[in-house]
């Protein structure tokens, strides 16, 4: 029998790129991308605003296997100029009215470069003391300029975390207070656990309720009407939870929200937070859009009554400069946090003499692996200052103030639900359209928003509050001005015209 060698595979050292953090070719490249992303902003408003490609068109495009040769810098640059822009829906764009804002900055933007830079993984204070000591710092600040409580922040026994997003927050402050029911009761009980918020709060809520293992039977999603501007009341939150206390169930969690996804409805916080405190329910308050204005003193009061709550979150990537992502979680009960979602190996302990002196934020969060969020949150507040920011959010708040008026002003719209930010719900009202039936004026509408958004001069979206279809107009693209206001609404009455026409 003949048995054949095998043959060996020799790579000469010289095909392998022997430096890919090249200090020269990243100092190249890297001007070459600033270059690119200046251009880009300085060229945003040509764009349209949401992108118009249909599904699949980057597969026709792009070849079906990656290259086995290095290609040039420039080369890539310019495939994503001419093949990935398209099929970009333009956030940044001055033009850009629909959901809620992520407003980014010069600031924003080059403190995530340098949190991109540095690389590190912070999962524990010995992993990157300045990672974890900056975030402590940085979460003060804001729940200082919020004016918080004492007992949210680290100097009075609170504390905050910068999380991913929202929805991270929610299942963090729900897992802490299922453990601590469960603690008292037993894991039996589990079946047993309710969770209250009204029909306008975030889907986040329904989401997180059923990874911590609440039956989605027990979610209770309270009716909320027009009448009361769409906010949670606290009669229907007594009458439900007394019901479910009567059914045997054991309340668990509140989610209440600053500015809801629909209409920015507010919940009034004292006084659900006071029904809250005499059946023992963990209280979170999600002000993640709305939460960045109550920085200025004439919107402070939508959070009277937050002394109550157990925790507040706010996404600083919505409505405060800072590149997504970035939620500012505060808990008034840290150890709450840390019981239900730390672990201890031996290979992620710090240092006997560090151990219990500092704070570990892999035990306040999901994952193990962190980035340095803090840092571009520091730059933001540093580079413009509270002032500024203030001033940033009132800007907007104004120009959504004179789009209000505009509609007013032309009796084929009308208002749907009161401005309290820098959003505006409206549509054609059903005197305009001539017709009784409310599918009718709701398809109006609908094909009113589809056709300014076909045309990639404006984006916008929209919701559906009480079988009542309309249009959202949210202010806060950091690049919008008064003048794009306008132009936007000169594009709605053009559409409208041809519409209804």
């Amino acid at each position: 029998m003949h048995l054949t060698k095998p043959t060996s595979t020799f790579i000469s050292l010289t095909t392998i790129p022997m430096n890919p953090l090249n200090p020269e070719e990243f100092r190249k490249q890297g001007h070459l991308m600033i270059d690119f992303l200046a251009d880009y902003y300085h060229q945003i408003h040509k764009y349209p605003v949401r992108s118009q490609v249909l599904p699949g068109y980057l597969q026709k495009i792009i070849p079906e296997s990656a290259p086995c040769s290095p290609e040039p810098f420039e080369t890539i640059l310019q495939d994503v100029q001419n093949k990935i822009i398209p099929g970009i829906t333009h956030w940044q764009s001055p033009n850009f009215f629909a959901y809620f804002p992520s407003s980014g900055s010069t600031a924003g933007l080059l403190g995530e470069m340098l949190s991109t830079g540095f690389n590190i993984v912070g999962f524990n204070w010995m992993s990157s003391p300045a990672a974890t000591e900056l975030e402590n710092i940085v979460v003060d600040w804001v729940g200082q300029i919020l004016r918080l409580p004492e007992s949210f922040l680290f100097s009075g026994g609170g504390g905050g975390v910068l999380q991913g997003t929202t929805c991270e927050a929610i299942i963090c402050t729900l897992v802490a207070a299922r453990d601590q029911k469960l603690s008292q009761y037993g894991m039996e009980i589990i079946g047993s656990l309710v969770v209250y918020c009204s029909d306008q709060t975030h889907s986040a809520l329904k989401k997180a309720a059923k990874i911590v293992g609440v039956n989605p039977k027990n979610i209770r999603s309270i009716k909320t009407s027009k009448a009361s501007d769409f906010q949670l009341l606290p009669g229907p939150l007594n009458h439900a939870i007394s019901t479910d206390l009567r059914d045997g169930l054991i309340p668990l969690y509140l989610c209440l929200t600053i500015g809801t996804t629909s209409s920015t409805a507010v919940d009034p916080v004292g006084l659900l937070s006071e029904v809250a405190k005499n059946y023992e329910i963990w209280v979170h308050v999600d002000a993640a859009y709305a939460g960045s204005a109550c920085i200025c003193p004439e919107f402070q009061h939508f959070l009277d009554g937050v002394e109550n709550v157990n925790s507040f979150s706010l996404n600083a990537h919505k409505w405060f400069l800072t590149t997504l992502d970035c939620c500012c979680l505060w808990v008034k009960d840290p150890t709450a946090l840390t019981k239900a979602l730390s672990t201890n190996p031996e290979y992620l302990k710090n240092h006997a003499t560090e151990s219990n002196r500092v704070i570990d934020y892999k035990d306040w969060q999901l994952m193990l692996s962190r980035r340095f969020r803090a840092l571009k949150l520091w730059f933001v507040l540093r580079s413009y200052g509270v002032d500024n920011l203030r001033n940033f959010i009132r800007g907007h708040v104004e120009m959504a103030k004179n789009l209000e008026r505009l509609v007013v002003m032309d009796k084929r719209f009308e208002v749907v639900v009161p401005r309290l930010f820098s959003l505006v719900c409206f549509r054609v009202s059903p005197s305009a359209v001539g017709q009784k039936s409310g599918e009718d004026v709701n398809e109006i509408n609908r094909k009113l928003l589809e056709s300014m958004n076909g045309s990639g001069r404006v984006y916008m979206s929209h919701a559906v509050l009480e079988g009542v279809f309309m249009i959202r107009f949210a202010v806060g693209a950091t690049l919008t001005n008064m003048r794009h206001v306008s132009v936007a609404w000169k594009v709605v009455q053009e559409h409208a015209d041809a519409l209804l026409r």
